[in-house]
């Protein structure tokens, strides 16, 4: 489903401020991966995301989504093979528009634009259903304004937004890092529901090592711009955060915020 073929980013390139962010990275994604990614500040994490988004072109390389080389292509014009939930509540919706008004702009994401009705009553009808499905009785408030509500009920909506279209990738960049431990753990309980009831292919960068082991079926450490694990399976499952950290000790890669992740 997702194919990144040895591709290099490097910021600020010839100045005192050169950044090497990715380094020869090459990665695939089966169909219905769910793949945790975590790191240490400067990793790498979140420019492979971003880069796989198309928020910023590779310097070489090349990215390829279910066959599709998506490599030179722009943000907006990736937007009808992924799906993305930010780390900030605020990103990803309206705060001004309703509920079902930013529904609607989501379900029609990537397609093309007419001037019929801008929201039908069978799209009520489906945007109340799946709104029950959170369990957060967003059903009934589907006329509030979004900027009304609050941090998590906010990334939850964004979380249903960006899977509505079932997007060939999904991309959690840290989504509930902002959040408080409870409604963090709603949040990421409502994440492994959607991913497990779709079967969505899911790439999501975390800095909390138990949810990175918890989550997914498959683990990847990044380093100075590379990937140093990779593993899945039963090999994932015997995996502890105490292994975890003596890889990242082994990398000189242990941080306060590794430590207190």
């Amino acid at each position: 489903m997702l194919k990144v073929s040895n591709i290099h980013k490097t910021f600020n390139p010839g100045t005192v401020n050169e950044k090497v962010a990715l380094n020869g990275v090459t990665l695939e994604l089966e169909e219905g991966d769910f793949v945790t990614v975590i790191g240490g500040n400067g990793a790498g994490k979140s420019t492979l995301l971003n880069a796989i988004a198309g928020v910023w072109n590779v310097d070489s390389g090349s990215i390829t989504i279910d066959n599709d080389d998506v490599t030179n292509l722009p943000e907006y014009k990736r937007a009808c093979y992924i799906g993305r939930v930010f780390q900030d509540p605020m990103n990803g919706t309206a705060a001004t528009m309703q509920i079902e008004e930013n529904m609607a702009l989501a379900s029609r994401r990537g397609k093309k634009r007419t001037l019929k009705t801008g929201i039908t009553k069978e799209e009520k009808a489906q945007y109340h259903e799946l709104l029950k499905e959170l369990g957060l009785g967003l059903e009934e408030r589907m006329t509030t304004k979004v900027g009304l509500l609050s941090g998590g009920q906010r990334q939850a909506l964004t979380l249903l937004m960006a899977t509505m279209n079932k997007p060939r990738i999904l991309l959690l960049d840290e989504h509930t890092a902002a959040l408080d431990p409870k409604t963090a753990a709603k949040v990421l309980e409502t994440t492994n529901r959607i991913v497990s009831k779709y079967n969505l292919t899911t790439f999501m960068v975390t800095h909390n090592m138990k949810d990175a082991l918890a989550l997914g079926n498959r683990l990847i450490m990044m380093n100075e711009g590379k990937i140093i694990l990779d593993v899945k399976g039963e090999e994932k499952k015997k995996l502890s955060v105490e292994d975890l950290l003596k890889i990242f000790e082994a990398n000189g890669n242990v941080t306060d915020q590794v430590i207190l992740s």
